[in-house]
């Protein structure tokens, strides 16, 4: 006789694959077995530009990804250039001339693939003139509440003196720049005038020659925090149940909102997880007991990092 599952059968089965889709999950793939592809630059190749572009395939299952430079091979090392971690598998970095070697090996939380067979590139000197700067700091696009901020860009080999330009009108006239220095070394730190948008460059020189301008970034200097959050519910002194959903209206320019709840003695943060750090304008609080007094206000954060003042301190008793 020819048996049908019943419906604890396939409840069981269901819960087993359930199990096996939730082990997959906790449970990171290895990636010993599989190897990093090289894709550029290619072996012995020949550059007369100082910024090179290391490119690889990404790996399933990869956080992140070693590379290694060395000079002038790994065979016999004179010198490690440069030994970095990084989650894309994209990397650039600007060298003096010479011959080097370079390798990646692919890494998550357990496993790491072996290293790639080592690659070989020349870099040729040639006339700074072909170069760039490669600005390291602060990243293109940051927002920022910080004054003084350090900018800094990489060295050029050849270079003695390098020329920092800062500036709100993509330097449509050069002679009234915010600020235009040339200073020895590779960083700097400059005071915003006021709070707005900057873009800034750096190019390298020598006493013969300039080198190209580095691409333009730029950086907002903002602080002027938001405005006052406004409280909504629960009215202030209500008596409710729980769960108790607080809420307040959202501000302009705020991305996250700080929640403050406090004990009954308006002081005393309600346990460790206050204050709360929220991108929603809404909680659902549900602790305490009967009879409880709770205080509770809310701060609006910017992406820049600046806080507003601080809401009205409300207060509600569970009922």
């Amino acid at each position: 006789m020819k048996l049908r599952p019943t419906f604890y059968t396939w409840l069981l089965i269901f819960a087993a694959v359930a199990l096996l889709s939730s082990c997959d999950d906790i449970i990171e793939p290895s990636i010993s077995k599989q190897q990093v592809q090289l894709e550029a630059p290619v072996d012995q190749y020949q550059s007369t530009s100082y910024t090179i572009n290391f490119w690889w395939d990404a790996v399933n299952h990869a956080l992140s990804y070693h590379l290694q430079v060395v000079s002038p091979t790994f065979a016999a090392p004179g010198g490690l250039i440069l030994d970095t971690v990084v989650s894309s598998y994209k990397f650039t970095c600007t060298l003096n001339p010479g011959n080097y070697q370079w390798r990646v090996m692919a890494e998550n939380g357990s496993t790491q693939t072996a290293w790639t067979a080592p690659r070989s590139f020349t870099i040729v000197a040639g006339s700074i003139k072909q170069q760039s700067v490669q600005l390291t700091g602060p990243a293109n696009g940051l927002i920022t509440n910080q004054s003084p901020y350090v900018f800094q860009w990489g060295s050029l080999y050849g270079a003695n003196a390098y020329q920092f330009e800062i500036d709100t009108n993509n330097f449509a006239n050069e002679s009234a720049d915010v600020s235009n220095q040339l200073i020895p070394g590779q960083q700097l730190s400059f005071t915003f005038p006021k709070a707005q948008t900057y873009q800034w460059r750096v190019r390298a020189q020598n006493d013969t020659a300039q080198a190209q301008w580095s691409p333009v970034y730029t950086i907002t200097y903002d602080n002027i925090p938001p405005a006052q959050v406004t409280l909504v519910a629960p009215t202030n002194a209500a008596t409710v149940s729980l769960p108790v959903t607080l809420q307040w209206n959202p501000v302009a320019t705020a991305v996250k909102y700080k929640l403050y709840v406090y004990q009954s003695d308006q002081v005393t943060a309600y346990n460790s997880s206050f204050p709360m750090v929220l991108t929603n304008t809404s909680y659902s609080f549900n602790l305490g007991s009967s009879g409880n007094t709770v205080y509770w206000m809310v701060t609006a954060l910017d992406a820049a990092g600046n806080e507003s003042p601080a809401s009205a301190k409300n207060s509600f008793v569970l009922q």
